[in-house]
Parts: C-alpha cells; structure tokens; sequence
C-alpha cells in the first residue's frame, strides 16, 4: 500500500482535513441524549430502553416467493420488514406492459393488484409488524395498496406502524425513478402526508432520503444538505396546505447511508439530528417532539465489491457499527454477495446475524452515544454540520430543493467523479481491488429463474384482469382523473380504485393523462 507524502493532507473520505491529534479546544460538551437538539441521541437512554429495530431490505420475483423470504427473515430475529419493489412498480407500469418486459422482479418484488398485495404479507399481521416500503412516484397507490390490505385483515388503521419513503425530490436528483412533473409529484407526497395525519397515525407518510444522494456519490456533508433541502420543501408543502407543524412533523423519517469512514460517519449522524432540529426550531418555532431527528440506516451498497465478496462482511460490519454508535432507529445491513446478485438465504442470514451480534455482544447498546466527546468526534460533528449549511444557503438562494435539482445534481456527479479518480490513481484504496488483488475464485452464486418468475406475474396478472367488472374499472379511473384536475386529497380515491381491482399501472397512467411526465 503506498503512503501518502509527508506535505499531503491526511482527509476524511469526503475531505475533511484531520488533524493530527484533537483536544479540549476541538470539542464543547454537547446537552444530554434526549434533549434539544438532540445531537448525543433522541432519548435519554438510547439503546438501553429499546434497540434500533432490524429491518432487512428484501423483495424479489413474485409476491409469493418475497412473502417467503419475509417469514424467512420474520423466524430468525427481525423485527420489522422492508420491502424492495421492482423497476416496473416503481416507475408505474404493470407487469405485462411492453416496457416492464426483462425487468419484473428483478431488482424487487412485483406489485400489480391488491390481490398481489395480499399474497406479500400473507400470514403477516399487519397489525403487529411494522413495515417500511421503499417506494416514490407510486407512494400513494402503494399506501392504498397496503390499506386496503389491512382492511381486509380487520386491522383498525390506527394500528398501522411503519414508512412510506413518498421522498419524490431524491428521484430527479439521485436515483431516476420519477414520473410526473415536480409539481404534480410534490402534490402526492402532501396529500399522503395529510391523509396519515388523519387516518394511520402512527405511520410514517415520509421518508426523506440521503441513502441514495450518498450512493450517487455525495460527500456526507452534501448528503445531510440535500436531504435536509428536501425534507424542509415538503414541510413547506405541508404547512401551506394548512397543517399545523407539530401536527405532522413528529412523525417525519429520514433515511441515510452509513459508508466505511466510521468515525466521519458517526459523525454525521450526530451533527444531522443537531442540524434538523435547529432548522425546524429557525423555520417554523416547532416543539421538541417535531425537531428529533428519527432515521433508518442502510450500510453502503456502493462501497460493496464483486472482487473478493466476504470481505465485504467486514466492510458491512464497520458501516453497522457507525450506524449504532451514531444512534440509528433502525438498520438493514447489507448481504455480503449483493454485488454480484440478489442476496441468498445464507447471505440475508448472516447480515441480519451481524446487527445481532452487535446488539448482544459488541457492549455499545450499554450507554447512550458512547463516542461523545471524543474530541476527534466532536470537530467533525462541528466541521459537518458546517458545510452542510453552506450548501443549504446556496439551495435557499436558488430557490428551494424543487428550484435547485440541477445544482445538486452537478454537485454529486462532480464528488463522485473525484471519488473515481482517487481511486484508479490509488489515493483511495480498495482492499480487493487496487490493492491487495487476487486472481477471480470464481465463486459461483445461484440466480433465480427471472423469466419464468416474470411469466408467472403476468399469467397472473392477466388472469386477474379477466375476472374484473370492465364498466366499475372505467369508473373509478374516470373518478380519479377528475380528482386529478382539481386539489382534492387523493388516497381516498386511490384505495377505493385499487378495492375494486385497478392495477397499479391503470391508476399510474391515469394520472399520466392528466399531468404529464417529467423529463429531466
């Protein structure tokens, strides 16, 4: 491994100068956990009065077999569910449409029908599993969807725990899966939000996404900055459609990435929930409850590497310990083969047995923000929160999030391109890959079948299609077209629509006829 010259700095990953030793002038003693705003933990007590819970990100082929893999997970310890949906649910189309062909449940579960729906979560009640669902542009049908499923449970809505990620603002700047133009789409994301503070009150209508502006490649200041310019344009949107902040900001989530770096990043999560609470305390006057900061924490998916792959057990290990020791609500540790597939049963095993043995055996669940006042800890959480302000200023200038997509897309291509560069010049290593290289083991990992999974999703869509009443299908689309052209909430219409059997892709170009599409 080469060493760095005596006049290079020595930086953080996102290049935050360290300094060579830190002391009592790098650091001020932060208020205690539980208290505004809330840097050292959203409790008094953190993880001794109740663990992060142990959500594993899965879905793949049809609902049947994701169901299976839920129970699966459900019987080893994990203690809530997360569902991935594949590129045709997420971008509104059915299964048997012409452009879904070669994508169904590939990268996620298919989703077309309420009878889908109750396929997933069989044996699964609603009412006592929480459920985190990362999906966007098709948030609100998704809802309906899941609704509707409680319904049919008998489960009284206000027993309904769990996330919406609804975060359509990430998708134009970071990850793609957008539909409708930014007005339209911001429209949604706030009748959600209304609807859940009426209806699921325990359900989290939102959450706002860093996950996926990290993975595009942003520096961890940019990526609590842009997130957080996200999660102050829909509180914006919420507050001008006339609620009340305290009445639905409780109940705002967040959704970050935790990458290798693990003091930067243990770091940042301190300085993200003291940089939250003091904007909406600046904005808005909120109460404590609305400014604490509640986030899920995903390991890095992009810093996994199809070279050597167990050592990315290690890697997913050091990302799970920042995540923790930076006071995390909720975790998915990423499987060590998701480089090269979709994880197997035996990979998913042993990233959720990786949160447990961290949880049972590592001793950081014993006091609340173990790593407070590190000096070194400290600056960083400072010298974060510092830059993410900038870029916030910059964003208000612009306009807001909805005003600044192209800034901040300019912003996270420039980082990861320097990123890139570091690396194929070896000023950033990569065990595995620039050094420390071995010749390919050519480890063989078993593929499912996805053309026959994709066949049996649209035998079955199709089947459920010719048994629908034609004439009440027609109906409701035209209902909800017509909700489309005024300001009334839509969730209602959508779980009546997908009650009496209308696809997801019929509801999604339903309202593509009304508003359009955005083309970035």
């Amino acid at each position: 491994m080469k060493g760095k010259r005596k006049d290079q700095p020595v930086c953080t990953d996102s290049g935050i100068e360290v300094e060579t030793v830190y002391n009592t002038a790098n650091a001020e003693e932060a208020p205690p956990p539980g208290t505004f705003p809330f840097t050292r933990g959203i409790h008094p007590d953190m993880y001794r009065e109740r663990l992060w819970t142990m959500r594993q990100y899965a879905g793949f082929g049809t609902p049947q077999q994701t169901n299976e893999r839920f129970h699966y997970l459900l019987e080893r310890g994990q203690t809530g569910l997360s569902v991935a949906f594949d590129l045709p649910t997420q971008m509104g189309h059915d299964s048997d449409a012409k452009i879904a062909m070669g994508e169904v449940g590939r990268v996620g579960v298919a989703i077309d029908s309420l009878e889908d729906m109750k396929s997933l979560f069989e044996g699964i009640p609603l009412g006592k599993v929480s459920t985190s669902m990362t999906i966007n542009s098709t948030a609100a049908i998704l809802l309906a969807l899941y609704v509707a499923v409680a319904d049919d449970q008998d489960v009284a809505r206000n027993l309904l725990g769990g996330t919406l990620q609804n975060d359509v603002l990430k998708e134009y700047v970071a990850r793609g899966t957008y539909i409708y133009p930014v007005e339209n789409s911001l429209r949604l994301a706030t009748d959600i939000i209304a609807f859940c503070k009426d209806e699921l009150p325990n359900w989290n209508p939102i959450s706002i996404s860093g996950y996926h502006i990290r993975e595009a490649g942003a520096t961890a200041p940019q990526e609590l900055a842009f997130t957080f310019a996200n999660g102050l344009e829909y509180t914006a949107r919420a507050v001008e459609a006339g609620l009340d902040i305290d009445a639905f900001a409780p109940r705002l989530s967040f959704f970050f990435a935790a990458h290798n770096d693990l003091l930067e990043e243990v770091a940042k999560f301190r300085a993200a929930r003291r940089l939250w609470a003091s904007l909406l305390r600046r904005h808005y006057d909120a109460s404590d409850n609305s400014c604490r900061l509640r986030f899920h924490t995903q390991t890095g998916g992009s810093t996994l590497t199809a070279q050597q792959p167990l050592n990315n057990v290690v890697r997913v290990t050091i990302q799970a310990l920042a995540a923790t020791l930076g006071g995390s609500q909720s975790l998915h540790t990423n499987s060590y083969d998701e480089a090269l597939t979709l994880p197997t049963k035996e990979a998913a095993k042993l990233a959720l047995r990786t949160q447990q043995i961290i949880a049972s055996e590592s001793g950081i669940t014993r006091t609340a923000d173990p790593l407070g006042g590190s000096y070194y800890v400290e600056a960083l959480t400072d010298e974060i929160e510092r830059l993410a302000l900038n870029y916030l200023e910059t964003i208000e200038e612009l306009g807001g999030a909805s005003k600044a997509i192209e800034y901040m897309v300019e912003e996270i291509q420039t980082a990861a391109y320097k990123v890139q560069l570091d690396v194929e010049a070896g000023r950033r290593t990569i065990v595995g890959v620039n050094v420390h290289t071995e010749e390919d083991e050519g480890r063989h990992i078993e593929k499912p079948d996805y053309e026959l999974l994709e066949q049996e999703q649209i035998t079955r869509l199709r089947s459920y299609k010719e048994r629908r009443i034609d004439v009440e299908i027609r109906a409701q689309l035209e209902d909800l077209r017509s909700a489309a052209r005024g300001d009334e909430n839509l969730m209602p219409r959508l779980i009546s629509s997908v009650k009496a059997g209308v696809t997801l892709g019929e509801l999604s170009d339903a309202l593509r006829s009304e508003w359009g599409a955005y083309h970035g």
